[in-house]
């Protein structure tokens, strides 16, 4: 029986433009380095932010200072805190839709994601949407103590929604980075969607149950499972 669905954010319920993986690039690239933006994506995506800005510079085989990782990251806040005043977020297509159908069926719908607490809300408050009314609950990187690809943000959503087995949990997300976490959790789906960061083919390299290609989708693997086990 499936009692929660844990949703990524950003590319899988959100549409913010990729404005915030373009911002990560930005802030590394103007401390001296010159990453692509799909090397800023395939490594970073689904990530805390600080975590995706060390293991993006890692990626070029030289040794880092902790100190210059945290030098970008606190040029990245200030910088996306500024892209945000003019930026146009909306949600996914369906996704307030897909929302309303599953709680109708008495699924929990729970949103996680890598950005801290603060952009996170930044995000849910200009789509218009509020916790605990359109969704149950919400679950940042800052919440836990330790981000993507540990399962701390699943369990947490399971503890503040009462679901006690993580195999009527199902994460949706649209990173390799996503799955993982879902099949750390031992989630009973982890699927991936293809609204977002990655593509179909790199997220089949995780294993995932299956990769949808919208949120709508979601309803027909649901379904099935919820009336047969009911």
């Amino acid at each position: 029986m499936i009692e929660l669905i844990v949703f990524d954010m950003a590319g899988t319920t959100v549409d913010e433009n990729n404005v915030v993986y373009q911002t990560v690039r930005q802030a590394i690239n103007q401390a001296g380095y010159s990453f692509t933006q799909e090397q800023v994506q395939t490594i970073g995506a689904g990530k805390e932010k600080c975590q995706a800005i060390r293991d993006v510079l890692a990626s070029d085989g030289k040794e880092h200072r902790e100190s210059e990782v945290q030098d970008i990251f606190s040029n990245f806040k200030g910088m996306l805190r500024e892209a945000y005043q003019t930026l146009d977020v909306s949600e996914q297509p369906d996704a307030t839709a897909t929302f309303r159908e599953l709680r109708t069926q008495g699924i929990k719908v729970v949103l996680n994601t890598g950005y801290d607490r603060s952009t996170a809300e930044k995000l849910i408050h200009k789509i218009g949407w509020v916790v605990g009314e359109d969704f149950d609950a919400l679950v940042t990187a800052s919440d836990v103590e330790s981000g993507r690809p540990a399962p701390d943000m699943i369990f947490l959503a399971m503890a503040l929604t009462g679901v006690e087995e993580s195999s009527h949990v199902i994460k949706v997300g649209d990173s390799q980075i996503d799955i993982e976490e879902g099949q750390n959790a031992g989630c009973g789906m982890s699927l991936g969607i293809t609204t977002g960061a990655q593509s179909e083919s790199e997220l089949m390299e995780a294993n995932p149950t299956s990769v949808i290609h919208g949120l709508r989708e979601l309803l027909h693997l649901v379904d099935p499972c919820h009336q047969t086990t009911a």
